[in-house]
């Protein structure tokens, strides 16, 4: 008899293990799935990275930032909020011609601006992570399951959209909602491996650990 078909959104693995389908397979990708997605952290730098990456991502699918993520971080000084801040003109010149990256010079652009308003918002509020994280959705506003229907009617949600405001006023650029959700996703601020993926009770278990910053 063959085994049942995994849920709608859920694919089981070599191990055995059911994960969440978008991982498709791949290495890299079920790594990052396994390790990284919805992992909490109050890093300034790495919050304002994924925020970065995810505006360049628009458009494209995450695999592709994820393989040339090592050499965005080459270009960008590891993300260091303070010295991406100190880019300029000719930086952005050098790095529109690398094409190890997505040489997409409004992003470009973008990065070294949202670094200048990251430590803008880390001069007013003492850290990024405190001005994202209070932004976090309380627990009324997520779904009792979180399924892969779920997820497919819900790009954006009230929580990201009222931080892709929050950024867009203080002066951040491709930070749209739906942008911003992903960044949510990944990093913890919602716990969206779907229902039955081996790795939602350890994201769960992350969270639970993880003090925001206030």
């Amino acid at each position: 008899m063959q085994d049942a078909p995994p849920p709608d959104g859920l694919i089981r693995g070599p191990d055995g293990l059911l994960r969440c389908a978008w991982h498709g397979g791949d290495e890299l990708y079920r790594r990052y799935h396994d390790e990284e997605w919805g992992r909490p952290t109050a890093d300034d730098d790495r919050l304002y990275e994924k925020l970065c990456l995810e505006g360049f991502q628009a458009g494209l699918s995450w695999l592709t930032i994820l393989r040339k993520r090592a050499a965005f971080r080459e270009l960008f000084h590891g993300f260091t909020i303070a010295r991406v801040a100190a880019m300029d003109e000719a930086d952005v010149e050098r790095i529109v011609l690398d094409a190890r990256i997505i040489r997409h010079r409004g992003k470009i652009v973008s990065a070294i601006n949202n670094a200048r308003r990251a430590d803008a918002l880390r001069a007013e509020h003492g850290s990024l992570a405190r001005f994202l994280w209070g932004h976090a959705p309380d627990a009324d506003e997520r779904p009792a399951t979180v399924t892969a229907e779920w997820l497919r009617a819900n790009p954006v949600t009230p929580a990201s959209t009222r931080l892709s405001k929050a950024l867009k006023k203080a002066g951040f650029s491709f930070v749209g909602p739906t942008t911003v959700y992903a960044f949510m996703q990944s990093l913890g601020f919602v716990n969206d491996h779907i229902d039955g993926c081996c790795m939602r009770d350890d994201c769960a278990a992350a969270r639970d650990a993880f003090t925001p910053p206030g």
